[in-house]
């Protein structure tokens, strides 16, 4: 669990053979690109680290955060994956319209979790300031992507071992 003190990218992860033939789709929005990108960025070479092969890694690009779980669906009901991360950046504007996209976008990837068998991770930023999204963005607070990758690894990796 990550807090204002944690550092996002302190997170314990070695390479996993189990996972050497894993498929996993990352879902990016472009709303906030320098943002996602960083988080994108992050989260593949956390991927790779941990034994994913670059191949099995597929990367789509959204508009913005709203139509992320629509394309993690997609992607789901048309490529073979054993996990989806989703990953934005929503900051706080001048009228409520961030706590409405926040929230659709965390229910949304949550009932994809609650559909189908496989992990969804919910790596979106909710900031109220861009400097505070740079901080969780490769800043001083680490990177979000690199948690979300770290889950996403922690969750198949749990699947695999419920299986045995």
């Amino acid at each position: 669990m990550s807090s204002k003190k944690k550092n996002l990218s302190d997170v314990s992860l070695t390479s996993s053979p189990e996972l050497k033939e894993s498929r996993i789709a990352i879902v990016v929005s472009k709303w906030n690109e320098e943002i996602t990108g960083a988080l994108a960025e992050g989260c593949v070479k956390t991927l790779k680290q941990s034994g994913l092969k670059g191949k099995n890694i597929t990367t789509v690009e959204v508009p913005g955060s709203f139509e992320l779980p629509s394309a993690a669906k997609m992607i789901v009901e048309n490529r073979k994956v054993d996990a989806v991360v989703c990953l934005g950046c929503i900051i706080k504007g001048e009228t409520r319209h961030d706590e409405f996209i926040a929230q659709a976008v965390a229910r949304g990837i949550m009932d994809l979790n609650l559909r189908y068998n496989i992990p969804f991770i919910f790596g979106v930023l909710t900031c109220e300031t861009m400097e505070q999204a740079t901080d969780r963005a490769g800043g001083k607070h680490g990177n979000k992507g690199v948690e979300a990758a770290a889950t996403a690894v922690k969750m198949m990796l749990l699947k695999q071992a419920l299986r045995k």
